[in-house]
């Protein structure tokens, strides 16, 4: 029996009170300021620097921006406010005294999160606003009839290192645990349950057994 209940959660990743120490139900406001990823689009101001400044340029998808004068500079990982400030380091290193630099942000490539698993249609969605667990699972038409619902696993990278915390859906579903928010790049995995596609199996299979039963 336990060799059939396969779902896509390691044993080491926290679970119940713990997952929500890890995924949050509301995030902090400071991991709300929007951080700059590959493919997004900035404009960048140098006042009184007509030629050091770009109404659009893209991220690559090593995380960097080529600009006039400097070169390469690193984006991805960094804010606005962040990306403008290391600008402005790097051309007071080139003879501009206190430079007046503003970064904001075109198009945000990076908004979407990843829903896989048992879901009806796994894929890629954009994240507009706020967005709940059982938010993102209704992108993508909801769970399957083989689903493990206590088997969903959240993965963000926090402060540079991939976390990931289990959560049961079932329960959320009930009102018995809190929603948990989702942020621009999770990823959500709905387990897997062998058990439950086993049993379908058998069901889909009944009528044709019973063509076969024998008669007394």
């Amino acid at each position: 029996m336990l060799a059939l209940l396969s779902g896509c959660a390691r044993p080491d990743m926290p679970r119940d009170g713990a997952a929500y120490r890890v995924i949050p139900v509301v995030a902090p406001e400071a991991d709300r300021e929007y951080v700059l990823g590959a493919a997004d689009v900035i404009s960048l101001t140098v006042l009184n620097e007509p030629d050091l400044s770009l109404k659009e340029v893209q991220i690559t998808s090593g995380g960097n921006i080529s600009l006039p004068l400097i070169g390469q500079v690193k984006a991805s990982g960094l804010t606005t406010d962040g990306l403008a400030r290391a600008i402005a380091d790097r051309l007071g290193q080139h003879m501009l005294i206190n430079p007046d630099v503003a970064v904001n942000l075109t198009t945000a490539a990076s908004l979407k999160l990843v829903v896989e698993g048992a879901v009806n249609k796994p894929g890629i969605y954009p994240l507009q606003g706020k967005t709940s667990l059982l938010g993102a699972i209704a992108m993508a038409e909801g769970t399957t009839r083989v689903s493990a619902l206590g088997e969903v696993v959240i993965l963000r990278t926090i402060d540079g290192q991939p976390m990931g915390a289990v959560f049961d859906v079932g329960k959320i579903r009930r009102g018995e645990m809190p929603d948990p928010e989702m942020q621009p790049g999770d990823t959500v995995v709905v387990g897997f349950s062998a058990l439950k596609a086993a049993w379908r199996d058998v069901l889909s299979t009944a009528p044709l057994v019973a063509v076969f039963r024998p008669f007394r």
